[in-house]
């Protein structure tokens, strides 16, 4: 009978269970923890931390994972069920698709507005060169390094589809790296704003911005599209189902279109790529020391991009007559709208009648245009 329960076990995931696979278990369940009882971007932590379950439940026991195999007959082995929702991943299919529907839900108005904030979403992927350039004297590749780099502006899909594209052993720790980043943005913006700033600075009001016509929201993403891929021509992949997402919201007669980009589509594609990211991030992968230095170069690009916007803010004042409230400055990272909202609340933490909030979102909108321009003057370089 001992034997037979032996021979039982042997056939068990738990006899090929590592100490890798348990660590990265109790991740999951810490990333689990922190999106249900913080409610820190759970959308994004449960799936991550559901797909990490199953990559670290060995693979070799459940073929979750597994590739599709021919026989020598001519015959097809199916891959297993994780293998094809990661494809869209691997392939750079779900970026884009996510971009359509960020596009169908974001307002660009406030960025029309006040179009002189657009400069503070330009400022902030300095940090993303910064942190490219860092990499590169660790040792990292140029295509590595261009990855690692764009995890500064927080922006999940930028960082995935370039990583698909320049480094695919190392999408699972950029991926994870940059969404651990967008959900601690209430945990890190705050110090780094109050950091480089004064009570005055914050306390500083700013005019309410104009009102935006029909006509100018909607040649916006028409012009947008244009400009950006006549000048970065790899951007399109990128920007252009942002603006497409973006010009149906504003058309005002598409609403079917604008709930399917903005619902069905996105939180449908946002579900299949975070169980991807998680499913990607098995022991062996995760695990070793390069990963783990990634990981921390991903922070110092994040922290790089919000102190860059902020300074950029505060030099811009010197010749401003109309000051801005640098607070927007850590804004022009591409985490809409929680940069934005966290702007706003260091704001009121000085003055409770001051809001920023519609100024914060010009330079978070122009952030997410910023990122994909950096992503697509990378690719260029590299074609």
């Amino acid at each position: 009978m001992i034997e037979q329960f032996l021979l039982f076990f042997q056939q068990t995931a738990f006899a090929q269970m590592t100490f890798g696979n348990v660590f990265m278990l109790a991740i999951a369940g810490v990333l689990i923890y922190i999106a249900v009882a913080k409610d820190a971007e759970p959308l994004l932590l449960i799936p991550i931390a559901f797909g990490i379950i199953f990559s670290n439940i060995p693979l070799l026991a459940t073929g979750i994972l597994a590739e599709p195999q021919t026989l020598p007959n001519g015959g097809l082995v199916p891959g297993g069920f994780m293998y094809y929702i990661k494809q869209g991943l691997d392939l750079g299919i779900y970026p884009p698709l996510i971009f359509l529907g960020i596009g169908a839900l974001t307002d660009f108005s406030f960025m029309i507005s006040y179009p002189i904030t657009i400069f503070l979403g330009g400022a902030a992927q300095i940090g993303v060169y910064l942190s490219f350039f860092l990499a590169r004297t660790f040792g990292f590749t140029f295509p590595q390094a261009s990855a690692i780099g764009i995890i500064g502006g927080a922006d999940g899909p930028t960082s995935i589809y370039l990583a698909t594209k320049f480094s695919p052993d190392l999408l699972s720790i950029i991926a994870i790296s940059a969404y651990s980043y967008i959900a601690l943005i209430p945990i890190l913006q705050p110090p780094i704003s109050k950091l480089l700033t004064t009570k005055k600075e914050r306390q500083i009001r700013m005019k309410p911005p104009r009102k935006v016509s029909k006509t100018e929201k909607i040649a916006f993403p028409i012009v947008t599209t244009l400009v950006t891929a006549l000048l970065v021509p790899q951007s399109l992949t990128l920007i252009g189902p942002l603006m497409f997402g973006n010009l149906l919201r504003e058309v005002g007669n598409v609403k079917r279109l604008v709930e399917a980009s903005s619902r069905y589509i996105l939180d449908t594609t946002t579900i299949l790529l975070c169980l991807s990211v998680g499913a990607s991030a098995n022991a062996e992968v995760f695990l070793n020391p390069r990963s783990l230095l990634v990981f921390g170069m991903g922070a110092f690009a994040f922290v790089t991009c919000l102190a860059c916007g902020i300074l950029f803010a505060k030099f811009m004042n010197l010749f401003l007559k109309e000051k801005i409230n640098p607070l927007i400055g850590a804004a022009g990272v591409s985490a809409v709208p929680d940069s934005a909202r966290v702007a706003q609340k260091l704001a009121q933490e000085e003055d409770s009648t001051n809001f920023i909030l519609m100024h914060a979102m010009s330079p978070n909108v122009a952030g997410v245009i910023g990122t994909t321009i950096a992503a697509g003057t990378f690719l260029a370089m590299l074609k």
